[in-house]
């Protein structure tokens, strides 16, 4: 089954700003920028995804990007993150896919064994929606879709029953899945403690974030404090 990702990605100077309490802008656009860099990575390394669409009009991200061999799409509209990935979605389609994955930009840790996992089983009986939560179970981290309009992304607070809601009136078989690396996405500066927290036990994983997170700026023992 043809399978595409689609990574919706803000503008750097917009993303993130739920951090602004804790870590100064040029420093939270930097971690934003790494943390796209680690999903993007992390999915080319996924076997079972033949593409990457990045759905952005940040083009600070186009290296990284074709580097890893994905492809670009503008979003010249900016109309958030449900609009991108549907954006990507009809990219996708264009290009003959029959599955797509949408993943948020924020979530580094991604492992390409658990997201291989996860597509090994879906999609064999028909049309089917797979959401995984965030680490609270309300967000939203993940989203398979086959085919992929079951659906219309529909992301932010309360994204997880929204979706289930969604696919019940469509008639389509959904079902949650918590994928351990894509619980913890990072919002706040609680999320980022966590992340300080999981760095080690994530092997080789989320380089980039790793870089940015031992610069001096994050290793300030101020801010470092204020996030524990």
């Amino acid at each position: 089954m043809r399978t595409a990702a689609i990574l919706p990605v803000k503008s750097f100077t917009r993303a993130k700003q739920r951090l602004g309490a804790t870590v100064a802008d040029p420093m939270r656009e930097d971690l934003a920028r790494a943390m796209v860099s680690d999903v993007i990575v992390a999915l080319a390394r996924t076997a079972a995804l033949e593409r990457t669409f990045v759905v952005t009009h940040e083009r600070q991200i186009a290296a990284a990007a074709g580097a890893a061999g994905a492809v670009l799409v503008d979003d010249e509209g900016v109309q958030g993150q449900s609009a991108a990935a549907a954006l990507g979605i009809e990219r996708a389609l264009e290009e003959g896919f029959e599955r797509v994955l949408c993943v948020p930009g924020d979530c580094p840790g991604a492992d390409p064994d658990e997201l291989s996992a996860l597509l090994a089983t879906h999609g064999l009986g028909g049309p089917e929606v797979v959401i995984v939560p965030d680490r609270h179970g309300s967000g939203t981290n993940g989203l398979l879709l086959h085919p992929p309009r079951a659906i219309a992304p529909s992301f932010g607070a309360g994204s997880c029953e929204r979706h289930r809601a969604l696919a019940g009136e469509a008639g389509v078989a959904c079902r949650v899945e918590r994928v351990r690396s894509l619980l913890l996405d990072i919002d706040t500066g609680a999320d980022l403690a966590v992340l300080r927290e999981r760095l080690g036990g994530l092997g080789e994983r989320a380089p980039s974030t790793r870089a940015v997170l031992a610069g001096p700026g994050f290793a300030d023992p101020l801010l470092s404090g204020s996030l524990a």
